[in-house]
């Protein structure tokens, strides 16, 4: 029987799996319920002004880098300048700057804390040698649990020497290790390090896994970008590819019903068309697999994806905003975060993502966009008086924060809207509003993530819940390794 893939959802690692198994020469067909590509790296407009979704900061796109090595393969090469300052990282105590350079970085963390220099010193020292290690094991790409002989035999196969080292730390958390280097106690120190975790790793120092939290800390060092327009390119670009090379990709085509015929799968959409194919990859949140699927497909899924569909993750409040540069005291910088108190989320930590003021893409001359993101637990929305009353007071809580270090920043306001749970639910796909995947702990990272075999033959997932996690590398990243399941090649080079 001829193989053909159906791939549900144009999110980032739909659209790396359709468009690298396209390049290869298969038959792809890619439903997305939406007029956009992208997912939460999408993107919408509102008169002259253009928003990111979600989705901002550029990464993976350094020479062998996720998304460059990607886009190699496709032959769209997406060159761009790395920041050289990435972001301002604003506390109530002090304010830092995250600086590509490697040195530079430490040494204005030592500026700020000169009695803890030895230990500062040390730390980063650890975390760098230990993140480069870990980035070697990134080149194969091995997914993670390997699901059959195959990936096991291929990740044997990575393994080098030099990843004994990491053995000790397997199962160590990032606050074990502030520990061991007399940090744990440094509170603004930490606080810092949360802020960073929090957007990348869904979690902060005390709980993250370290090995993971080393890569999180090092790989702004490797090149951050800031995308002009925004993220919402990398969707548009693969999507080109996969019409390029023979494939189909139809918007606002959403799936009702997944179900299992003999050797073939059927798709059935809104509208009544049904898609019949030999593989299909699902990158829809997991959490809407039971409305897809029978309770007896269900039940065949893999132990960690069927508990993981049941498992909340964070949701989010997500203010998207136009203002007039001309009354601010200067433009906004691209990328910046707040701490504004303890605690990961509702409003403590907040990132805020501006266009450039020449970003003719996002604002016309004269304004810029900003997307302002915080964390928030679903209890906080699951009444209606209590989803109008934490929309407003976490509202309240950014643009008060803002103002303080931005003067003049509610007047400057042209245009303001909210992206609360039900917006998330609505124009995404996603029950509740959850976004981001699952914290990286150690019970649920590495080899307790889910794997992108979804435990039926023909079937894979991939997003921000699947091996490795969240952010766009992550999802292209599971993308990757469903496309490689189905092809049988490892398509992208090193």
């Amino acid at each position: 029987m001829k193989r053909n893939v159906l791939i549900v959802g144009a999110g980032i690692g739909g659209l790396t799996a359709g468009s690298l198994l396209a390049k290869h020469g298969m038959e792809v067909t890619l439903l997305e319920a939406s007029s956009e590509l992208g997912g939460c790296a999408g993107k919408f407009k509102r008169r002259d002004f253009l928003f990111p979704a979600g989705a901002t900061l550029g990464m993976g796109l350094e020479p062998g880098g996720i998304h460059e090595r990607v886009f190699r393969y496709l032959q769209k090469p997406f060159p761009l300048e790395p920041l050289e300052a990435v972001m301002e990282m604003v506390h109530p105590e002090t304010t830092f700057t995250f600086f590509r350079d490697r040195r530079r970085h430490v040494d204005e963390i030592v500026g700020r804390f000169p009695a803890f220099e030895q230990s500062i010193r040390t730390f980063y020292r650890e975390i760098y040698q230990t993140a480069s290690v870990v980035r070697t094991l990134m080149d194969p790409l091995p997914p993670l649990p390997p699901a059959n002989w195959i990936e096991w035999r291929y990740l044997i196969n990575s393994i080098r020497p030099a990843h004994m080292q990491l053995l000790p730390f397997m199962r160590q958390t990032l606050g074990q290790r502030l520990k061991a280097h007399e940090l744990e106690n440094l509170t603004p120190f930490r606080h810092m390090l949360d802020a960073l975790l929090i957007d990348s790793m869904q979690t902060g120092s005390e709980d993250v896994s370290y090995l993971l939290a080393a890569v999180a800390l090092d790989i702004y060092h490797e090149g951050a970008y800031y995308v002009p327009g925004g993220l919402y390119r990398f969707a548009e670009l693969m999507g080109d590819s996969i019409k390029e090379n023979g494939g189909l990709l139809k918007k606002r085509r959403t799936v009702e019903r997944l179900e299992r015929s003999g050797q073939q799968w059927i798709a059935t959409d809104q509208r009544g068309n049904t898609y019949r194919a030999t593989d299909v990859i699902l990158n829809v949140p997991i959490h809407q697999l039971p409305a897809l699927m029978t309770p007896e497909l269900i039940r065949k899924l893999n132990k960690r994806l069927r508990i993981g569909m049941g498992t909340p993750t964070w949701t989010t409040l997500t203010l998207y905003v136009a203002v007039e540069t001309a009354k601010l005291a200067a433009p906004l910088p691209p990328f910046r975060q707040l701490s504004i108190g303890q605690g990961l989320a509702e409003g403590a930590h907040f990132f805020v993502s501006a266009s450039q003021p020449d970003d003719a893409l996002r604002a016309p001359a004269g304004f810029q966009t900003a997307t302002i993101s915080t964390h928030s637990e679903v209890k906080q929305w699951n009444t209606k008086g209590k989803y109008d009353a934490h929309r407003e007071l976490l509202t309240d809580r950014m643009l008060a924060a803002l103002e303080d270090i931005v003067p003049g920043f509610r007047q400057a306001i042209v245009h303001l809207e909210t992206g609360a749970p039900r917006g998330w639910t609505r124009y995404t796909g996603r029950p509740h509003g959850f976004v981001g995947g699952f914290p990286q702990t150690v019970a649920n990272s590495l080899f307790n993530s889910i794997s992108h075999h979804a435990g039926i033959p023909g079937l894979y997932v991939c997003g921000d819940h699947i091996f490795p996690g969240g952010g766009t590398i992550g999802a292209a990243t599971s993308g990757i390794h469903a496309a490689r399941s189905i092809s049988g090649s490892l398509l992208i080079e090193k």
